[in-house]
């Protein structure tokens, strides 16, 4: 039986909220909070989901944003790629454009504002996301294949462009969040890999649960148990590929600066997971790209929770935003 491709994606990013408050907080301070998830216990952002996947023998993909090298120059975007380099793990591309906001007079885009990349036109978008591309292979990482929109705020363009820029693999599209930014016109029922614009597009997992909604595969979304169930399923299923996604703080309160242990729990529990789970690998994009593609009219459904793992994650939802919350 073949394996099932699971790509755990971490968008590690410097938050430009911190960036836009009337008393911003500096470099270090945005590191701090964003990247290695400074708390009493010891870093639990960056850091600690190498280690973890060091611990468990697990791949992992870290999508890094080097937008904010407009304001610190590369150096801080060094800082993020050089220890996911040195763990063995992926480096591929992110980009959050709300930092041109931030861009000096004397930078490639002074003037230009946009929340997401699908809000500038296809030249600019190319203009933008080949300073990205470039930008972050200045920092040390290899030449990107792989893109995600910051807030997944893409659009038809932004496949134009990174086909135009020969990045042959996008997973922007979210089809378990209806009223998102992404703008890709694929149906919610997409929910494997499909060709579009040159691209291959490799839509997020996603669940349908016992409220008959559809609920995004991330960490903080997601219980351990649910992640576990859809991850056999598609095993089952014979699907090729399961994409998971997480964030580079998203295990620490940021206002507090302290764990939230419910979801460092389940990330720690994913590791220990997959590596005891037979016929299962997790992957990368560099080395083990998702490239079976499947007819948009012929999709397989989503993996369907039942009411008792729903209401699991309700109770720890529950715990983790009354303990842990802001």
């Amino acid at each position: 039986m073949a394996m099932t491709a699971v790509y755990i994606t971490v968008d590690t990013e410097y938050s430009s909220s911190l960036a836009n408050r009337p008393c911003p907080v500096d470099r270090s301070e945005n590191f701090a909070r964003s990247i290695a998830g400074i708390t009493p216990e010891g870093p639990l952002g960056l850091p600690h989901k190498l280690a973890l996947l060091k611990e468990y023998g697990q791949r992992g993909v870290f999508f890094v944003d080097p937008m904010p090298a407009l304001v610190w120059g590369t150096a801080p975007i060094e800082d993020v790629v050089a220890p996911i380099l040195e763990a063995g793990q992926d480096v591929q591309l992110h980009c959050h454009t709300e930092w041109l906001a931030h861009a000096g007079p004397d930078t490639p885009f002074a003037g230009l504002e946009g929340r997401n990349i699908k809000d500038f036109p296809f030249e600019e978008q190319c203009r933008i996301l080949d300073w990205a591309r470039e930008t972050l292979m200045a920092a040390g990482a290899p030449k990107p294949s792989a893109f995600r929109a910051g807030n997944y705020g893409a659009n038809r363009d932004t496949l134009r462009t990174l086909n135009e820029l020969d990045i042959g693999f996008d997973t922007s599209f979210t089809p378990a969040i209806s009223n998102g930014h992404c703008d890709i016109p694929l149906g919610r029922e997409t929910t494997q890999p499909v060709l579009m614009e040159g691209v291959i597009e490799v839509p997020t997992g996603c669940i349908r649960d016992a409220t008959g909604n559809l609920r995004h595969a991330q960490i903080t979304a997601l219980s351990l148990r649910e992640m576990t169930s859809a991850i056999v399923h598609a095993r089952e299923t014979a699907l090729p590929s399961f994409t998971l996604v997480s964030h580079s703080f998203e295990l620490v309160n940021r206002r507090r600066m302290s764990a939230n242990r419910i979801v460092r729990n389940r990330f720690e529990g994913l590791c220990r997971t997959l590596k005891n789970l037979r016929g299962v690998r997790t992957a990368t994009y560099r080395d083990d790209p998702p490239l079976r593609l499947y007819d948009r009219d012929a999709m397989p459904p989503p993996p369907i929770s039942g009411p008792f793992a729903t209401g699991m994650r309700y109770a720890e939802q529950a715990v983790s935003n009354t303990f842990y919350g802001a």
